[in-house]
Order: structure tokens, then C-alpha cells, then sequence
């Protein structure tokens, strides 16, 4: 199994137990987050943009993060899938609006993420690369699901405008949030057995 290089910007082959761990318990805290804004958040919030739904798109970035974090944080290939699946899971069980749906969400949420490290060679990790993985996962999330699920019967011009706003926030609060949360916990040194 490759090590690790702490001097590097890259991933190495091979997880090691204390990257599941990680990303389990990164992607449960981070799950009970989407949970809660689900509950207690997306409503009000919803209310609040109701006068331009499209802008609702704004709040996508919330159930994109683990998959961001998760990456950013254990570096292998697989990391984003697995943090988002398990938030999507932790997400479900808790109970929220969508039910089992989610998981298909994460899922199409966590390959997107995957493929722009793949496409990158997992070989940076740097904020671009983590909100252009946000706004790819918003991609896939409106053009795989949302459009025929929630939005079939809409005009095409409020779907492109419902897709950029998801865009924005895909890269904004997944992308560049997810890259302050992790730079936060290693400033703290909780993550010190991972790359910087």
C-alpha cells in the first residue's frame, strides 16, 4: 500500500482503516446536518423564495457537502461516493421529505464529484477543483433526476435558471464551503493523519 506524502497535493493508492472511519463519521455529522436543515431549515427558507422559485436552487449546495468534504479530507478515489452515500443514508433513516429518493440523489451527487477528481487524476485538491466537483454534482442531480422528477412540467427557461442557481450553490456552499470546513479541521489538527 502507497503512503501518504504529507508534503503532496495528491491522493495515494490504497484506504487505510482510519480513512473509513473519517469519512464515516465526517459523512454522519455532515448527514444529521441535511437532516436537520430538512426539518427545520428548507421550509422557511423555501417560503422565503417563493416569489422566484427557481432561486430555490440556491439551497443545493447543503446535500452536496459530504460528498466534497469527505474527498477533500481522505484523497482516494471512492471517498466523495462514500461520504455522500452515507449522509444520504443517515439522512433517510432520520426522515425527511424525499424518503428513499435521496440515496438516488447522493449517488448521482457522489459520481459527479468523483468524476471531476477522476478527470483531475485525483492529483489536486485545491478550491477550484472542489467547486467545480460542487457545480458538476448539481449537473448530474438536476439533468439525471430533479428535471423529470420535480420540474418536468416547467418552462425550459426556468429549468436552466433552476440548474444555475443549483450551480451556484453546488460550487459555493459544497465547493468552496466544503474546502473552508476542511481547512478549518486541519488549522485544528483534527485531520492529522491526512495530507494537507
Amino acid at each position: 500500500m502507497n503512503e501518504i506524502n504529507l508534503a503532496s497535493n495528491t491522493y495515494t493508492r490504497g484506504w487505510r482503516v482510519i480513512d473509513f472511519a473519517v469519512a464515516a463519521v465526517l459523512a454522519v455529522v455532515l448527514g444529521v446536518g441535511m437532516w436537520a436543515y430538512d426539518a427545520f431549515a428548507f421550509a422557511p427558507v423555501g417560503l422565503l423564495l417563493a416569489a422566484v422559485p427557481w432561486l430555490a436552487g440556491l439551497q443545493f449546495g447543503i446535500w452536496t457537502l459530504p460528498a466534497i468534504a469527505g474527498a477533500l479530507i481522505v484523497r482516494r478515489p471512492g471517498a466523495a461516493l462514500l461520504a455522500e452515500l452515507i449522509a444520504a443514508s443517515v439522512e433517510v433513516t432520520l426522515g425527511n421529505t424525499w424518503g428513499a429518493t435521496s440515496l438516488y440523489s447522493g449517488l448521482l451527487q457522489g459520481l459527479a464529484v468523483e468524476i471531476i477528481l477522476l478527470l483531475g487524476l485525483y492529483r489536486s485538491f485545491n478550491l477550484a477543483i472542489a467547486a467545480l466537483a460542487g457545480a458538476a454534482a448539481a449537473v448530474a442531480e438536476v439533468l439525471a433526476y430533479e428535471a423529470w422528477a420535480y420540474w418536468s412540467g416547467t418552462s425550459t427557461e426556468f429549468l436552466v435558471s433552476y440548474l444555475a442557481a443549483c450551480m451556484v450553490s453546488g460550487a459555493v456552499i459544497a465547493g468552496a464551503g466544503g474546502y473552508v470546513l476542511v481547512k478549518s479541521l486541519r488549522a485544528s489538527g483534527a485531520l492529522g493523519a491526512f495530507a494537507k
